[in-house]
């Protein structure tokens, strides 16, 4: 077969995977906003099932289901931590933060950017999500207070400290100011490893493309064949160590468990 009609043959899939994909997601959204406004608010999250909030539960089973939507399975390494935590991750693409809601409820530290996307900022807004304006001192020490806060309460809360998406083929710095918030609440850190692979090879095309808006970056990634999320759940740190040595030893976790190198920037 020539590279033009193999190409010709993986894009009419790829349209194939859209028109069967897309309707799923779009009836899976709209339950989620049914969900939201039935029990994403101050008495709704005070039912418990088990022992534990119903709300919780219905976000790891909304999130692993949207997961399927885009042809994502999930392979879980290690387990999260039960009790308060602050999880710290690299950062590959928007997915990431439902892969690691599949398995484990957290608060989200996330750019105020999301806050704007179509619908699903209102989705993230009522899972909790916490908002930062990038490059506010002043919008971070916010956060950072809440995350507190939301830690002492019993709650996780997650970031990514390298503050923005790229390749999962290394490991860029970590911020570690916002390691201060693990240090303040007297919780320990998990380093979290996340990777997706394709037919066995590690994938590095889900992140933003140039000018790509969200929409468009999610029509993409329904169009293209199933992938895997790995995610390791790796020993948590506790918190006794200065917030620069917390961001070291969290990122060299992290690499270390993906075999990939640390980069400066």
């Amino acid at each position: 077969m020539s590279i033009a009609a193999s190409s010709a043959t993986v894009s009419r899939s790829g349209w194939f995977r859209l028109g069967w994909r897309a309707p799923l997601l779009i009836l899976h959204v709209l339950l989620g906003v049914l969900l939201a406004i039935g029990f994403f608010h101050p008495v709704g999250r005070r039912i418990r099932l088990a022992g534990e909030p119903l709300t919780d539960r219905l976000l790891r089973w909304w999130s692993r289901a949207l997961l399927r939507c885009f042809g994502l399975r999930l392979i879980v390494r290690g387990s999260p931590h039960a009790g308060p935590c602050l999880f710290v991750a690299n950062h590959h693409s928007w997915l990431d933060i439902e892969v690691l809601h599949a398995c484990r409820a957290v608060r989200f530290i996330a750019k105020a950017e999301i806050a704007r996307w179509p619908l699903v900022g209102w989705l993230a807004t009522r899972a909790g999500t916490l908002y930062h304006r990038r490059g506010s001192a002043h919008s971070l020490a916010e956060v950072m207070r809440e995350a507190v806060t939301c830690l002492k309460r019993g709650e996780a809360v997650a970031v990514f400290p390298e503050g923005s998406t790229g390749p999962s083929d290394r490991v860029r710095v970590f911020h570690p100011r916002i390691f201060q918030i693990a240090i303040d609440a007297g919780v320990p850190v998990q380093p979290v490893a996340l990777r997706f692979v394709r037919a066995g090879e590690v994938d590095h095309a889900l992140p933003f493309r140039p000018g790509e808006s969200f929409l468009a970056n999610a029509l993409r990634l329904l169009r293209q064949p199933p992938l895997t999320a790995e995610l390791d759940f790796l020993a948590p740190i506790p918190s006794d160590e200065p917030r620069d040595r917390l961001a070291q030893r969290a990122r060299l976790a992290i690499a270390q468990s993906l075999g990939v190198p640390l980069v400066r920037r």
